[in-house]
């Protein structure tokens, strides 16, 4: 039995072993636009499922820098469950409504001046975005069309793809170590899991955030495109990945992300106390206090 919560890949049936699903038709060719047939929205997230491509668009719309907070992460989980038990869906693009910005990363207002119980809320539901995420059935396309710090990093490290706007001003990394945090195990694994152990141990320990151009050089992201090109490219990739066999890649899917999903539910409980117990430390209080004052008066 799996423990409470998400159930990853290795706790599913692929979805060739499901109740019988209608053939899915073809691909729409690349470049055209994703004729929408079902829609569903929330106040932080917007979902789009073209039923004939089998592709739905999930855009982020949580102004102003599309924080990961509480409320961000629930709706997100629970729209990507949406997409995961319809048979129609193969795969989903995921970018931001937000110019400038993909994901500025966890909301630092849910990890400060809060109760345990607030705390344990707002990391089991960490836990439960990117376990969905990384254990996703479906093909999943990062199309980065901002800066990505920190828990946006990870969201696209998560994905199966990952294309990202031509423009250096936007930037992408795990910069915990930046506010005196550390990144927990798993979003480390993650990491190692894209780049390689020796760039992900330097950037970590720097809190490296990197400009696009150097991103796409370390293998952080796969592809830089020019802005108004990204979603087409993303609906291109897309495409390519959805023209195999749906059960000869989830299998392979599985295969390569198993260990890595497993060694967080395993130690799931573990990980939620220890992310309370170094929160709750008052030099770790402080420090964030300090970084919200300094966006407090950037903003001003």
């Amino acid at each position: 039995l799996c423990p409470p919560g998400v159930l990853p890949l290795c706790c599913r049936l692929p979805a060739w072993d499901r109740a019988a699903r209608p053939p899915p038709s073809p691909p729409q060719p690349p470049g055209l636009p994703l004729a929408p047939c079902r829609s569903f929205s929330n106040n932080k997230i917007q979902v789009e499922l073209d039923e004939s491509s089998g592709v739905a668009m999930m855009k982020f719309k949580s102004p102003p820098v599309n924080s990961l907070s509480l409320e961000f992460l629930t709706e997100f989980s629970i729209s990507l469950e949406k997409l995961e038990n319809n048979r129609a869906c193969r795969g989903v693009i995921i970018t931001s409504a937000v110019p400038k910005i993909f994901s500025s990363g966890l909301d630092i207002t849910e990890m400060c001046g809060k109760s345990i119980e607030h705390y344990t809320e707002f990391w089991r539901a960490v836990q439960e975005m990117w376990l969905r995420l990384y254990g996703s059935n479906m093909v999943t396309v990062a199309a980065v069309n901002g800066s990505s710090p920190a828990g946006g990093c990870l969201m696209a490290l998560s994905c199966d793809y990952r294309i990202m706007a031509e423009n250096p001003k936007f930037s992408i990394g795990l910069n915990e170590a930046q506010l005196g945090i550390v990144a927990p195990f798993w979003f480390k694994d993650t990491f190692v899991n894209v780049v390689g152990h020796r760039v992900a141990e330097r950037s970590l320990q720097l809190g490296s955030l990197h400009p696009a151009p150097e991103a796409h050089k370390l293998g952080m992201v796969d592809e830089l495109v020019p802005e108004e090109k990204l979603m087409e490219k993303a609906a291109a990739v897309m495409a390519q990945w959805l023209a195999l066999p749906d059960h000869a890649r989830q299998l392979t899917k599985t295969m390569m992300r198993k260990a890595v999903l497993d060694r967080l539910v395993a130690h799931r409980e573990e990980d939620i106390k220890n992310f309370i117990s170094f929160v709750s430390k008052e030099s770790i209080q402080k420090s964030l206090r300090m970084y919200m004052e300094m966006l407090k008066k950037r903003r001003s």
